[in-house]
């Protein structure tokens, strides 16, 4: 009882798609994959964004020490 079946799963699947469709079903799963990849763009962005800062701080310490 604690597992089910291929049966199972392929008969909860006919009965979403006849509940939602198969249009709604595939733009739900465009959806979820722009939303996934606007995910991984943010995370890899703010991943970016550290290295930058630090190029920064070290232009501003080599002038500092070069105006000293």
């Amino acid at each position: 009882m604690g597992s089910f079946s291929i049966w199972h799963w392929l008969i909860v699947l006919v009965i979403v798609m006849l509940v939602f469709g198969t249009k709604k079903l595939s733009n739900m799963g465009s959806d979820l994959g722009k939303a996934v990849k606007g995910f991984k763009d943010g995370v890899k962005g703010a991943e970016d964004e550290p290295a930058k800062d630090q190029a920064i701080d070290v232009q501003a310490k080599e002038k500092d020490k070069s105006g000293s």
